[in-house]
């Protein structure tokens, strides 16, 4: 699967392009503003790119109006077909965010609901409608909204009809943009009957198309599996990444990784590629969460060297800022150009050094050496052996254990690095040592 060695890029379109925030009506290009960063995400690294939502909504893209019609605010199906072939063109694929356990009120279907109720020929392809409740919109009807949420209208998976035109939908999209892959909105709560219907669906319109499910906590290998999903967000490891740096305490992200993708049989994730990140549209940027920001080379460091596909949201690879706190906008903003400074040098770095190596893309892992303020651990497979470090300390560490091995090459500068007498780790470092025995 191609996503197992790619480097991902995050773009939510409606803030990336500065849309209005309501669906205002008026059709606007602005998604052809993908085109100008093309260069930009080339040169870091990334040949994959993961679009929040692009269609027809009422507000933020997750509540669907139309599936087959790119959003007015951000320009024509084909505007949208233009972006796609550029990104191909130089090498990097396409994934769309599949909203498929509910839509917005403007969705067709549930118009008709309000309009013509119980005679509705769309009533069965709502998960709940009730007409003898009201709804906070006071519609004379109530109806399930997903988590209380009542402008997102939570559909019926089980109805064959709602499958179909989703399904038809899909085709379209791989039709028109040939896309090469989907990331399941709330893939924990969509019917696991659909998700394997889909998974077969998709296998049989396009090989090698790539479904990434949004997953939170529970057991991934629920949906992660030969028949249903190919990969989902790590938001356990999310969350270990910024708290092992803010408290000083690696052991809680090693032993979330060991847990995952460790050497025990016990292991959950072993062999599997779960979308790993630091931050995205959903969540406070890392730059504002990180306490001391000599940690924020060192966090992207962990995230490239830990095994999964690393995903990069726009904005944050030269340490944009963000507060979830001040509301979800706040996370989306349009930034006129991309910017570079040391922390992008880093991150492209990483990125070729990440999509190069057979063991960062495959290898077993394994801690070597752990205490609160560094780790070293190992990405080993049959062909490559690589020790990925970290010294989340301000002042120096000589790390001694058995590297099984006299040098490295040290694939951040190039330098040889040599065993003999202890390795020192350099004040807030993160080091990359492919072996050379």
């Amino acid at each position: 699967m191609w996503a197992n060695e790619s480097v991902f890029y995050q773009i939510y379109p409606l803030g990336f392009c500065g849309a209005p925030y309501e669906n205002d009506g008026q059709l606007q290009p602005r998604i052809l503003k993908v085109l100008d960063w093309i260069d930009h995400i080339k040169h870091l690294g990334a040949n994959a790119i993961y679009f929040s939502p692009v269609f027809e909504s009422d507000t933020q893209g997750y509540n669907t109006r139309d599936y087959q019609m790119i959003d007015r605010r951000l320009g024509t199906n084909e505007d949208f077909g233009r972006v796609c072939q550029a990104l191909h063109k130089e090498g990097i694929k396409v994934v769309l965010d599949g909203v498929f356990n509910h839509a917005g009120r403007g969705f067709f279907a549930f118009q008709d609901v309000l309009k013509n109720r119980e005679s509705s020929r769309y009533v069965g392809w709502f998960s709940r409608i009730d007409f003898g409740g009201n709804s906070p919109y006071n519609d004379g009807l109530w109806y399930e909204g997903w988590e209380g949420n009542y402008d997102l209208v939570k559909l019926n998976l089980r109805n064959e009809e709602v499958i179909q035109y989703l399904f038809d939908s899909i085709k379209k999209w791989i039709d028109e943009f040939e896309i090469d892959g989907l990331r399941l909105d709330v893939a924990y709560c969509l019917d696991h009957d659909f998700v394997r219907r889909l998974r077969g669906f998709c296998d049989s319109c396009k090989k090698d198309f790539f479904l990434v499910g949004e997953m939170l906590h529970g057991d991934y290998n629920q949906m992660v599996n030969d028949g249903m999903l190919h990969s989902c967000t790590n938001y356990e490891c999310y969350k270990g990444l910024f708290s092992s740096f803010n408290s000083m305490n690696m052991f809680e992200i090693n032993h979330s990784l060991l847990r995952q993708f460790g050497p025990e049989n016990w292991t959950l994730y072993k062999g599997k590629h779960l979308l790993c990140f630091v931050d995205n549209h959903d969540v406070s940027r890392i730059s504002s969460i990180l306490s001391n920001e000599a940690h924020l080379p060192l966090i992207y460091g962990m995230l490239f060297g830990m095994p999964g596909i690393p995903c990069i949201y726009y904005g944050s690879e030269w340490g944009a800022k963000g507060d979830k706190s001040q509301g979800d906008p706040s996370l989306r903003l349009s930034y006129d150009k991309p910017e570079w400074n040391a922390l992008t040098d880093l991150i492209a770095k990483l990125a070729q050094i990440k999509k190069e190596s057979r063991a960062l893309n495959y290898g077993n892992f394994r801690s070597v050496l752990l205490t609160n303020e560094q780790c070293i651990f190992e990405r080993k497979t049959d062909e490559e052996r690589v020790l990925v470090a970290i010294n989340a300390s301000g002042n120096p560490f000589t790390a001694h254990f058995d590297a099984g091995c006299g040098t490295a090459l040290e694939l951040i500068s190039g330098q040889t690095h040599d065993f003999g007498g202890g390795s020192e780790l350099k004040p807030y470092s993160v080091a990359f040592w492919k072996m050379e025995c």
